[in-house]
């Protein structure tokens, strides 16, 4: 069954009217081409120059009109015809043009003032010669050849006479991708062309390459792109024929000839040659056809190869020949060891996020046991809410800190250890623990932000551990709230239904520097009032700035008028929709009493 969905006869119709489209545009395109080639000919001739130069002079007048170059092109006009003298041709010449039973030319220069050959002039043409666009010998003799034939211009054959005429070396094309452009169409053809030198001039032949020559041209061209060879070993003359991607195949230079059938196993790797017995035996003893891979040591390395061979058996059905077609795989190979290697790798790294997800959460769950709920302290009621990221690339590294200390205060803190997974996570139990113990000497909150810097920084030498945090202290007694800001997002304080953040000394996030002093912040609060202090996965949005985010979150606790912290952090987050939230989460609503 078709993986891909059966088209309707509607979705099949409108891809067929795609497929028109495309074709319409390609062949504007190639009437385009043709009009261009056709320019750079005509100009050629009448500036008595070269086709590059020539083109180079059609994109100068565009620039300068600033017109586009096919208008442009349209406008460069063939010369007008007058009466053309019958040159008059040695019969020697026409005596060699009628021996060649093909189209063939006889061409002299023609120079430039410099004694450049630009062109050349069609002097004489034999019978049979045709050009691909149609064209006779009473339509060519006396010529140009860059007028009668536009096409050798952007084909190379010019650039390839020219150098004959000068080296009086002779060339052989077997195969030549002709395009030629008469009448602002394009004719395409594959020509197989002679030049040589001959006298004063050039003997140029050429003929189109007949259906079976264009089969084999086509399959040559196949297996050098599919890296596909053929070979016959005939057992009885042990005369052996293989192909030229055959030779590349195996190694092998072509002056020693094909590797003998019996000589196989010598460039087989070791470990593959039970698969190279099994496979003579099977074609020689069992007569039968078979197919296989196996590894052969070649000088550029070790190659595999896909090979299906079978014998040709005689009237007694005795083996006479063997005869295989192999492929080189080898890329294949590289490209599923390459996948299999990934995949193994993605699959330990998939086993050890999964491991590493268990230990973080377990982690959380032993640092941060309280993950919801109400917290009741001197003079406060503290909401409390902590939701963790659900994949391990969100698990963070939030916390908080709501508890009574000796001297009667109540420690508030809120952080975020940077970064995600366990990394952040065990960074989190450094803050929390180290401001845990540190917030038992009774000092400040700004020196505790600095032990708590010189802490991390100190704990984790030659590695960078940053992180933010809000650290302070309410006093019961006169409703003060004395706190410093690392590096992190300033509370809301809610009073009277109307949200602001407190203005306050930002300091430099815990961690970044070896030395850090941090300012003191004094609140004066009332009963009534809220502070709400939050983790950046409150605000931050992917494709949005943290203003933005802010706003948000100062609409949402405009907008929840609740008395109770667990409702009020309720609402808070249905608005931010909570469901969405794509980060780890930390929210503390302290309303005092």
């Amino acid at each position: 069954m078709s993986r891909f969905p059966p088209f309707s006869r509607y979705e099949s119709g409108a891809a067929s009217a795609r497929v028109r489209d495309q074709l319409v545009r390609l062949r504007l395109h190639m009437r385009e081409e043709a009009i261009l080639d056709e320019a750079v000919a005509r100009l050629a001739t009448e500036l008595n120059i070269r086709p590059g130069e020539a083109a180079e002079q059609l994109s100068r007048m565009a620039q300068h009109s600033g017109l586009e170059l096919v208008e442009v092109a349209r406008g460069i006009e063939r010369s007008p015809e007058g009466p053309r003298p019958r040159p008059e041709v040695p019969g020697w010449v026409s005596g060699m043009l009628e021996a060649v039973h093909a189209s063939a030319l006889y061409l002299t220069p023609i120079k430039d003032a410099t004694g450049r050959v630009v062109d050349f002039l069609i002097l004489a043409a034999n019978r049979h010669a045709r050009t691909v666009a149609g064209r006779t010998a009473a339509e060519l003799t006396g010529h140009r050849l860059m007028e009668a034939s536009p096409g050798v211009a952007g084909s190379g054959l010019l650039d390839d006479y020219i150098a004959v005429f000068e080296s009086g070396e002779p060339i052989h094309r077997e195969s030549v991708e002709f395009v030629e452009a008469v009448d602002s169409l394009l004719w395409p053809a594959t020509l197989a062309v002679r030049a040589s030198r001959v006298d004063g001039g050039l003997l140029v032949s050429w003929r189109p390459l007949d259906d079976e020559e264009l089969l084999v041209s086509g399959w040559e061209r196949a297996q050098r792109l599919a890296e596909l060879g053929w070979g016959e070993w005939n057992l009885a003359t042990q005369r052996t024929l293989w192909t030229p991607q055959m030779y590349e195949m195996f190694g092998r230079d072509r002056s020693d000839g094909p590797t003998p059938l019996e000589d196989l196993p010598a460039v087989v790797v070791p470990e593959d040659l039970p698969i190279v017995e099994d496979l003579v035996r099977s074609l020689l003893e069992h007569r039968e056809a078979v197919e296989t891979e196996f590894r052969i040591q070649h000088r550029h390395g070790v190659r595999h190869l896909s090979v299906f061979s079978e014998p040709i058996l005689d009237a007694d059905g005795v083996p006479v020949k063997v005869r295989c077609l192999a492929q080189d795989v080898t890329k294949n190979r590289r490209k599923e060891r390459a996948l299999a290697v990934a995949h193994e790798q993605a699959q330990r790294q998939r086993r050890r996020a999964e491991e590493e997800h268990r230990i973080t959460v377990q982690l959380q769950n032993t640092i941060l046991p309280i993950r919801r709920g109400l917290i009741h302290l001197p003079g406060l009621t503290v909401g409390v809410r902590y939701l963790p990221g659900e994949e391990l690339i969100r698990l963070g590294g939030d916390w908080f800190k709501a508890r009574l200390i000796p001297d009667g205060r109540v420690l508030l803190a809120i952080g975020d250890a940077m970064g995600h997974g366990l990394t952040a996570t065990s960074i989190m139990l450094q803050m929390r623990s180290g401001l845990a113990g540190l917030a038992y000497t009774q000092a400040p909150a700004d020196r505790l932000a600095t032990w708590l810097n010189d802490l991390i920084v100190h704990s984790n030498e030659g590695v960078t551990v940053t992180g933010t945090a809000i650290i302070g202290h309410f006093d019961p007694h006169d409703y003060t709230f004395q706190w410093t800001n690392a590096g992190h997002l300033a509370p809301l304080l809610i009073r009277d239904g109307r949200p602001q953040p407190i203005d306050g000394t930002q300091g430099m996030m815990l961690g970044a520097f070896d030395v850090t002093e941090y300012q003191m912040t004094t609140t004066a609060l009332q009963s009534g009032d809220v502070l709400l202090l939050y983790t950046d996965g409150v605000v931050e949005r992917r494709g949005q700035d943290l203003e933005a985010g802010i706003d948000a979150l100062l609409q949402a606790a405009r907008s929840c008028a609740a008395d109770d912290p667990e409702e009020l952090i309720d609402c808070v987050l249905d608005r931010l929709g909570g469901d969405s939230l794509e980060d780890d989460v930390c929210l503390l609503a302290v309303r005092v009493l």
